[in-house]
């Protein structure tokens, strides 16, 4: 538990001290964000703010995991180091960051809303999107437990492997399950991420879940003296995620002090990516995929309302569904001020969180 304590308020002072040094940075080379002219009238008066905040949080959580676990081996005897589970995670989250810092470069340099062309982020996310699933299938422990497994899950693998027809076909179609999984998720946070603070927030919640099912998953592990009962969990390096995940939380606290309303910074392309591709590799790692859809309830929220407004505009021949999409843009024309659509839809997100966490629990005392 001390790792989580030191991991977390490493990330937390790192992210709350040298955001606004990277602020001070930006301004002085004249970074700042382009705010497209189709976009509600109020956001006008965000243009010119800094953006790529995201490269904070990654450093952030980059130093906090690295020199938590480097003091650990200071203070203990028994400390195992960084995990494979902790460095595939790590690994998808800085790819999906250096993807959106690309796209968030061109932006800034250019000004112009368009960085990197569709199939460009495509590509590059699918390379690393395909790399991350490779990895998360080998380096198995003595267990025989690797960091992913091809069965797919909700609370835990279900009875649903994707190598029923042998293991290449299986590794196949994992990849293009995790693959289906990293993309809805890093959309979803990167719709979400419009207005100060809102996906920031919303995915402190969600890291902050999937930290205390890390924790639980560790004191429940099949052959664990911890565990009660007959019901376990399978998963690989479990406290290093939570470690992870409390990282997150820490590094995400701090950056928020800067990006609530009226933000100082934003995130970019930089920060959402990062946070979709950390958040995709929580569900498949800790072997709850399926229970993402409840978790992170609030970013398919958004996605659907992007979803739903695109796909009538086509079929009735320009009419819409919502003012604007996402979501959020619906409400700020509707007269909503932006601080009340951020803290309204945080208590939607916290309440698909609680959801999630309770069906979470509820499986494993059911299944006692």
């Amino acid at each position: 538990m001390i790792a989580l304590i030191i991991g977390a308020g490493s990330a937390l002072l790192l992210s709350l001290l040298g955001t606004p040094l990277f602020i001070k940075l930006l301004v002085k080379q004249g970074y700042g964000q382009f705010v497209r002219d189709d976009g509600p009238t109020s956001h006008h008066t965000k243009r010119g703010t800094p953006t790529m905040g995201g490269a904070v949080i990654v450093l952030a959580v980059l130093i906090a995991y690295f020199g938590t676990h480097g003091i650990l081996s200071l203070i203990s005897d028994h400390s195992a180091g960084p995990t494979v589970s902790g460095l595939v995670l790590l690994f998808l989250t800085v790819g999906m960051g250096l993807v959106g810092f690309l796209d968030d470069f061109i932006k800034i340099s250019k000004q112009r809303s368009l960085g990197l062309r569709a199939w460009q982020k495509i590509v590059l996310q699918a390379a690393v999107g395909i790399a991350f699933a490779i990895l998360a299938l080998q380096f198995p422990n003595d267990k025989g437990l690797t960091p992913a497994s091809t069965h797919i899950s909700f609370i835990r693998d279900l009875n649903i492997d994707l190598a029923f027809a042998g293991p290449l076909l299986g590794a196949i179609l994992f990849v293009l399950w995790a693959n289906l999984i990293i993309t809805g998720t890093t959309n979803g946070v990167n719709l979400t991420d419009g207005l100060d603070g809102l996906a920031t927030g919303a995915a402190i919640m969600v890291f902050a879940a999937y930290t205390l099912m890390g924790i639980w998953q560790y004191n429940q592990a099949c052959g664990s003296s911890r565990s009660i009962g007959t019901v376990c969990y399978e998963v690989r390096d479990p406290m290093d995620l939570a470690l992870l995940g409390a990282i997150l939380c820490g590094a995400l606290v701090g950056f928020l002090w800067w990006n609530t309303s009226p933000a100082k910074i934003f995130m970019g392309d930089t920060g959402s990516l990062a946070i979709g591709g950390a958040v995709a590799a929580f569900a498949i790692l800790s072997r709850t995929e399926l229970l993402l859809v409840v978790l992170a309830g609030l970013f398919v929220m958004i996605t659907l309302s992007v979803i739903i407004q695109v796909g009538y505009f086509k079929i009735s021949g320009g009419k819409r569904v919502f003012k604007m999409a996402p979501l959020q843009h619906h409400f700020e024309l509707k007269g909503w001020a932006e601080v009340t659509v951020v803290v309204r839809f945080w208590i939607l997100g916290g309440l698909f969180v609680a959801a999630g966490l309770g069906i979470f629990y509820a499986e494993w005392v059911v299944g006692l």
